[in-house]
């Protein structure tokens, strides 16, 4: 009898289910959605039932179901913790480090894994939140890849940073996948410059001191470059000369000055590589009078005097001699890469090279000499008005390589065209800030002369931005646009005024870092004649240029602030030409009417009110380079800024002068009206929503444009904007609310 019991439940446990009438009851182990004559299916991985006839299978303990995932799909576990955390100093920018992981190795049999990364800074025992302080790029949660940018980092504190692996499931349980790591900068940002003071004052010398932050750690390597000059009258303007001395310690005595003589002293700190802070503190600083003295001393002054005189021509005798001896004393192929200190003090103040008599001599004061065998060419990427620009390596024995950009000059060229293709280098050499294009070097004492930039992976930014229509949220855009300020701020703080700042002149790395370029003063500024308005002093970006600029070459740092603005158009617009297909003439035209660039698609309201500061009229009114970094800043600090959007103002609107044919008659087709704006792959789109003729045209919204499938950014504000002009061909301004 038990036997006969056994076989029996060995019999229901090897089936599935039994009949209970006309429908099947699921054994345990198994389950069926609904009532319905379906077989039963067995319980899906890491779930289980436990009783008869149940409709869904629960997760077993430490598996679980995301709210977005069906009751028939498998139950999944937390992913492990990431794993090979690692922290990569970014050498060629100050305060900044690149974090990079492993993905897990488990991921909880899940793909949706994304990774957060949060911070923490410490001084001694006591650690507190980043907070705003650091910023991460791309941004700090719901990361797909597995490295991340950390930016805004002090030197000498320790940094914790934990990166969590998470997953659609992680929400239901309080246990961490998280790895950590501490690090520290301890030597990328030099002290800040606090204080100056006169510790003692003569007639022909000062004693001075300066204290720097607590950042400064002893025996840190920090040294600290101290310029000054005579405070000039108005009489001596043009002729300012400068000294610059680069100190071992934080205080100086400067003899040989002119008594009762007012000078400028400026300092600044250095790091160990040599790379001057962003902080420098200037002080005016004055000599005792020169006072009457007995009459003994004419006698003795005298005779000092005359024995200096003397011992100074011995000294110019010899220099003399020994330079007719090597007249063209230069360095050795062998002395490459870094020259001597001499040469590439930091300065603070920018040299105009071409105020040099002989340009060589700027070249070799603000340039590095390369050898040109620890240079490889590897394709060409570009070509400049003076010669075709590669993508190579550099390869200096005892350094790691780096990918550089090679600028050449094409054989065949002038003394003078060598003069202008390096006076770039002499120019760039002189600046040194993370969204300033570093030179890495320069090729002079061989036939091929070139110019070496570290490389820009992602090229200039109009084109990037083109290429990548829509695919940028507001946030990310506006922080292009604070390093491009930053880069300018920078330049306006050193006396450069840029003339040609545009989006083609802004180069973008791998991080999506975006760098001021080109500052060659004698190239051809666009590619086409109309591009350029040109005057008896040189050519002129029309689009780009402030009124004052154009119409009396009045260049200053409010000009290249109103080009500021055009760029901050061009990147919330992704690469749109400025002023479309305007002429030249139509633009300046139109800026002397008081017109300005209408806001571009989804531009935020606050980005936009910038712009139009930028662009008054009156350029003492304009906001400074410093004004914009801080407004930027404090837009990235509060997203929520970003998300009011700036509407088309319905009094002044532009047209495309494509928006008639080529007899200047209307339309007479959709087709011919898309081919004319080149959209014509949107033919069939306005066709299949009935959209057939010129008078349909005329009355579509930015919602009717949507409706029939045009979905790109970019796409859609070219055809708006032709339907703005098609509203008033009369008009080189025309009145019309999108």
């Amino acid at each position: 009898m038990e036997g006969g019991e056994q076989k029996e439940r060995t019999r229901q446990e090897s089936e599935p289910s039994q009949k209970r009438g006309e429908l099947a009851v699921c054994h345990p182990g198994y389950f069926k959605a609904s009532e319905s004559s379906e077989k039963c299916q067995p319980c899906p991985k890491h779930t289980q039932a436990l009783s008869t006839g149940s409709i869904s299978c629960n997760c077993q303990e430490g598996y679980y179901r995301a709210p977005t995932d069906p009751s028939t799909v498998a139950c999944s576990a937390l992913p492990s913790a990431p794993l090979d955390l690692v922290a990569t100093t970014m050498h060629n920018a100050v305060g900044k480090i690149e974090l990079s992981w492993s993905p897990p190795a488990d991921t909880g049999e899940r793909d949706d894994v994304d990774y957060s990364v949060t911070c923490e800074r410490c001084e001694g025992d006591d650690c507190l939140p980043c907070g705003e302080s650091v910023r991460f790029e791309p941004g700090s949660t719901g990361l797909q890849d597995t490295w991340v940018s950390v930016s805004e980092l002090e030197p000498h504190l320790n940094y914790t940073f934990t990166v969590e692996a998470r997953n659609g499931v992680s929400q239901f349980s309080s246990k961490r996948a998280a790895t950590t790591l501490t690090t520290a900068l301890c030597y990328t940002d030099p002290p800040k410059v606090m204080s100056m003071r006169l510790e003692d004052q003569g007639v022909t010398s000062l004693s001075l001191s300066w204290a720097v932050s607590r950042r400064a750690q002893p025996n840190s390597g920090h040294r600290y470059e101290l310029m000054y000059r005579k405070k000039e009258s108005d009489s001596e303007k043009d002729v300012t000369t400068y000294t610059v001395l680069v100190l071992e310690k934080s205080s100086v005595q400067i003899s040989d000055l002119a008594p009762g003589t007012v000078y400028v002293f400026r300092v600044q700190a250095l790091s160990p590589e040599g790379n001057p802070g962003s902080n420098s503190m200037e002080r005016e600083f004055q000599t005792l009078p020169e006072v009457e003295v007995q009459s003994s001393m004419p006698v003795i002054m005298g005779a000092v005097v005359g024995g200096g005189i003397m011992l100074l021509i011995v000294v110019v005798i010899l220099l003399l001699h020994r330079r007719r001896r090597n007249p063209h004393a230069r360095q050795g192929p062998e002395d490459t890469y870094f020259s001597s200190s001499e040469q590439l003090k930091p300065l603070k103040t920018y040299v105009d090279p071409h105020t040099y008599e002989d340009p060589n001599t700027a070249i070799l004061k603000f340039a590095s000499e390369i050898h040109p065998s620890h240079i490889a060419k590897q394709k060409v990427i570009g070509a400049g008005e003076f010669g075709e620009v590669y993508r190579g390596v550099l390869k200096v024995p005892g350094r790691k390589e780096v990918a550089v950009a090679i600028k050449t000059l094409k054989p065949g060229y002038t003394e003078k065209q060598r003069q202008d293709f390096l006076s770039e280098a002499s120019i760039m050499g002189q600046f040194s800030h993370q969204n300033i294009i570093r030179l890495e070097g320069v090729v002079t004492k061989f036939k091929h002369a070139m110019i070496i930039t570290e490389y820009m992976e992602n090229g200039a930014l109009d084109n990037y931005l083109r290429d990548h229509d829509g695919e940028m949220a507001s946030y990310q855009l506006v922080s292009m646009l604070r390093g491009i300020a930053a880069g300018m701020k920078y330049l306006s703080d050193m006396n450069y005024v840029h003339r040609d700042l545009a989006a083609r002149n802004i180069l973008v790395n791998s991080n999506l870092e975006c760098k001021v370029s080109d500052f060659g003063l004698s190239r051809v500024l666009e590619d086409d004649p109309e591009g350029t308005y040109t005057t008896s002093g040189g050519k002129i970006p029309i689009r780009w240029t402030a009124p004052e600029a154009i119409a009396y070459r009045k260049f200053t740092s409010a000009s290249d602030v109103w080009s500021f603005g055009i760029v901050m158009w061009e990147v919330m617009a992704f690469g749109e030409r400025p002023y479309w297909d305007m002429s030249n003439h139509e633009v300046m035209k139109a800026i002397n009417e008081a017109f300005r660039l209408p806001a571009p698609m989804d531009c935020p309201s606050a980005v936009y009110q910038l712009m139009l500061q930028c662009w008054l009229q009156d350029r003492s009114k304009r906001p400074r380079f410093p004004d914009i970094v801080s407004l930027l800043d404090k837009l990235l600090r509060s997203p929520e800024s970003l998300k009011t959007i700036a509407d088309f103002d319905p009094r002044v609107s532009i047209r495309l002068p494509s928006t008639s044919g080529s007899d200047g008659s209307p339309f007479r087709s959709v087709s011919e009206w898309l081919e004319s704006i080149k959209m014509s792959q949107y033919s069939e789109n306005f066709a299949r929503a009935g959209v057939t003729t010129m008078d349909q045209v005329l009355q579509m919204k930015n919602e009717d444009i949507r409706n029939i499938g045009v979905r790109l950014p970019g796409h859609l504000k070219r055809i708006a904007y032709s339907i703005l002009g098609l509203k008033d061909q009369t008009s080189t301004l025309s009145v019309f609310a999108v």
